[in-house]
């Protein structure tokens, strides 16, 4: 594989030949992640090789969300006020071609470190993830998501957690 890149989706990838194996995230990114980026809903981020930048490996599509702090696992909702700002992973996929070669955990590295710069700049308490199903929520748990105690497929990892993790591999 050529040496490899995340940079913002623009016109130059080619959206209609990506295909993750699922129908829902293949459409997305053709049809609605570049209207979203427009809007300033979200913006959508691909994995491309720099040999070949039109073709995309994967995507990360991010957001910024309000997190309602009693929804929170013990003992964060008694940490916040009552609501507080996060950053959402809203869609994130790889093509059927290169999955289980990595991509997604690096796609899930930028996407924490997007927040950590954004942290930086607004404040953040955490990243959230609503998971498609059980095999997305172990996905999600192996980087430390933690479970909202009233719905299992949405996770929070607190804002803490990521910088601590970012400064024990740097």
């Amino acid at each position: 594989m050529n040496k490899l890149k995340i940079e913002a989706l623009g016109k130059q990838h080619d959206r209609k030949k990506f295909n993750c194996g699922v129908e829902e995230l293949n459409n997305y990114l053709r049809t609605t992640a570049s209207q979203h980026a427009k809007k300033g809903i979200s913006r959508t981020f691909v994995f491309i090789e720099t040999d070949n930048p039109s073709i995309i490996l994967g995507f990360v599509t991010l957001t910024a969300c309000e997190i309602v702090a009693e929804s929170l696992p013990h003992p964060y909702h008694k940490k916040f006020p009552s609501k507080v700002t996060g950053a959402k992973i809203g869609r994130l996929a790889v093509s059927r071609k290169f999955q289980k070669q990595g991509l997604g955990n690096q796609l899930i590295v930028f996407a924490l470190h997007q927040a950590i710069i954004v942290h930086q700049s607004l404040g953040l308490t955490g990243v959230m993830v609503d998971a498609k199903d059980e095999q997305a929520k172990r996905y999600y748990q192996q980087y430390g998501f933690i479970s909202l105690p009233e719905n299992s497929l949405v996770l929070f990892l607190p804002m803490q957690s990521i910088i601590n993790a970012f400064q024990n591999h740097a």
